[in-house]
């Protein structure tokens, strides 16, 4: 099982080439890919999604969220900010559910390796991570 961040997501809806979106689209096609809550509120965001594709996205099983995720979550960008490091909290949330279940995440967002660094989540950098 896999989970992927906003920012594989777009790509992949939008067409973009790189080794996040094939490896999302093969996920996809095996049904190894869970959605985490925070990425679908993110996506479904968007004023210009079709809502084809919104109905497709609400598809995608999401991660559970455990008892004491938030405080996790929290505990979690706290580390990552005590080292100095940017750690916004939707990434934080993103990166606690991928940690909680011992999902990789598909990404093309570097922000997530302060939490690899930090906590160890197991990170997939797409291309045309910035």
């Amino acid at each position: 099982m896999i989970a992927a961040d906003t920012s594989t997501w777009v790509a992949f809806l939008e067409g973009a080439g790189g080794e996040d979106a094939k490896l999302l689209d093969g996920a996809l096609e095996d049904r190894q890919v869970l959605m985490v809550p925070v990425v679908l509120t993110e996506l479904l965001s968007d004023p210009k999604l079709p809502s084809a594709v919104a109905e497709t996205l609400a598809e995608v099983p999401l991660v559970e969220i455990e008892p004491g995720y938030w405080q996790r979550a929290g505990a979690l960008r706290a580390r990552v900010l005590a080292r100095s490091r940017r750690a916004r909290l939707g990434d934080a949330l993103i990166a606690q559910s991928c940690i909680d279940r011992g999902i990789p995440l598909l990404t093309r967002d570097r922000d997530f390796r302060a939490f690899a660094e930090t906590a160890g989540l197991d990170l997939v950098l797409g291309a045309g991570t910035h």
